[in-house]
């Protein structure tokens, strides 16, 4: 299995999803804009986003994937598929039941979530409202991501990483033909997330039945593997998902400063995303399973030097990534969003916070590929302490930023944490011997650093003042940024090239 491959595979559908995501996100600006619906909407919806992102994306994963390749490698197919069975029995009943809990107590959980609406009824009902139809999306996304791990296990990447283009399909759709006949109209995203989250569930279910591996209820309370995932899930919750938990924090600080916090954050981290998901999901999600298997080869050397390809690749990919965010925040929020209600001063808002977000993309990223070095080794202890650091550090960065720099400052809080984190996942993994970089680092970093200062000073000399960028039409907009990104990215690739580098580099095969 080639893993440059696999990883171009991955990002290509990863990268339909996003510009999905990112027509919805173009829609719901231009209808919506950012006001009292927009916030109450993206605090309803940051419950079970979170969910999403813990599962989907993180901490279910890796508790489950390493004792599948476990139990694939080393035991019978019956006995991994009784495995499948018993966790997603668990998985569901648990869901099942914090979900309704969530339905239940909505108040108390906006409450808890964003204290600073109760100063504003209509806002508080509002939210209490989304988030009743929003919560159940907890219950289908935590199945879709047993589904997904199931696949991943068996090289089936491709579906897990287009199943999220489903939730946009549905956003697109129910803004479009939903949003006129209900009242608030805004209650049309909410149902969006319902909806998308059934379709994802039942866009994987045939992949499985091929598999024969479609999960059954059972319930064997023998069953060793099944309360190992539980055991492993519950640290790997908050070990690996620091970030999020950090941005349902920021929530709480946000609701308490001007109407539009919340919209402004938002957008500036669905754009940070873009690049986070291309790489740090993909790399995450093709490095667990291998790594997994070299652990249970006892194959130290090929850990290791698995880990260092994923740590060039980010280097390589990421670095360039938040720079341009840095450089084109106005004409990238100029360009998706500033059209109908999304104003001027909306444009300056985001723009400060995609700003602060773009510090620290690389921290967000190395997070991604520097966990499963642990998790693949069904150490979940090293993380959480380090996740347990992090957060504190964030909040206490949180209250140094928020009164100087507003709701940038919530956004420069949870960048400079994810580099923490990352730093000291980092340190671990040296320490404990687990990760020995590879020859050759300094004349590698070296070579980037020229590469990124030639891009730096093209777009810089291509984009223009960011005021231009609110005068040109929308088709004139998105002519212009086009044409800087292409020139952006030419830049930074023809430079690499002169000095060496290839694509065959990089290749390499999985376990």
């Amino acid at each position: 299995m080639n893993l440059l491959k696999v990883l171009a595979t991955i990002s290509g559908m990863t990268l339909i999803s996003r510009i999905l995501g990112f027509v919805r996100d173009v829609l719901i600006a231009r209808i919506f804009g950012a006001g009292i619906e927009t916030d109450a909407f993206f605090v309803a919806f940051r419950i079970p986003n979170l969910l999403r992102r813990l599962f989907a994306e993180g901490a279910f994963s890796q508790a489950f994937v390493p004792i599948l390749a476990e139990y694939k490698n080393r035991r019978t197919f019956e006995e991994m598929r009784e495995l499948v069975n018993h966790v997603a029995t668990l998985l569901a009943i648990a869901l099942f039941s914090v979900s309704l809990i969530g339905v239940i107590a909505a108040p108390l959980v906006i409450y808890a979530s964003a204290p600073g609406f109760t100063a504003n009824p209509e806002k508080l009902a509002l939210t209490i409202e989304l988030l009743r139809i929003t919560f159940p999306y907890i219950l289908f996304i935590s199945l879709v991501s047993l589904a997904g791990g199931i696949l991943n296990t068996f090289g089936k990447f491709s579906v897990p990483a287009l199943t999220p283009a489903l939730l946009n399909l549905s956003f697109i759709g129910c803004s479009l033909w939903l949003a006129p006949l209900v009242d608030p109209p805004v209650l049309a995203l909410a149902w969006a997330v319902f909806i998308g989250g059934v379709l994802q569930l039942a866009f994987q279910v045939p992949f499985l039945m091929r598999l024969k591996l479609m999960p059954l209820p059972r319930f064997k309370s023998s069953d060793s593997g099944a309360w190992r995932v539980i055991r492993l899930m519950g640290p790997a919750v908050f070990g690996v998902s620091i970030g999020q938990i950090s941005l349902l924090i920021n929530t709480i600080f946000a609701s308490f400063l001007i109407t539009g916090s919340v919209s402004w954050l938002y957008y500036a981290d669905r754009l940070m995303e873009f690049p986070a998901g291309l790489l740090g999901v993909a790399l995450g999600t093709i490095l667990l399973p291998s790594l997994s298997r070299h652990y249970a080869d006892n194959s130290t050397s090929e850990y290791s030097r698995l880990l260092d390809w994923g740590l060039r690749l980010t280097m390589l990919l990421t670095l360039p990534a938040a720079l341009a965010l840095a450089l084109l925040a106005t004409p990238l929020i100029a360009t998706l969003f500033y059209h109908g209600e999304f104003s001027a001063n909306d444009v300056w808002m985001t723009r400060d916070a995609l700003v602060a977000y773009s510090l620290g993309l690389l921290g967000l990223i190395l997070v991604k590929v520097l966990a499963p070095g642990f998790y693949a080794r069904q150490n979940i202890k090293t993380p959480v302490k380090i996740a347990l650091i992090t957060l504190v550090a964030t909040q206490l960065m949180n209250l140094a930023f928020i009164i100087p720099l507003q709701h940038a400052g919530l956004a420069l809080s949870i960048g400079l944490g994810a580099c923490l984190n990352a730093g000291m996942l980092y340190h671990k993994l040296r320490s404990h011997q687990i990760y020995q970089p590879q020859p050759g680092w300094a004349v590698f970093m070296t070579k980037i650093s020229l590469a990124l200062i030639t891009m730096g000073v093209a777009l810089w000399l291509a984009s223009g003042s960011d005021a231009s960028w609110l005068v040109d039409s929308t088709f004139e907009r998105a002519t212009r940024l086009a044409g800087v990104v292409a020139i952006g990215a030419a830049s930074y690739f023809l430079m690499l090239w002169l000095l060496g580098f290839r694509l065959k580099d990089f290749a390499r095969r999985g376990a």
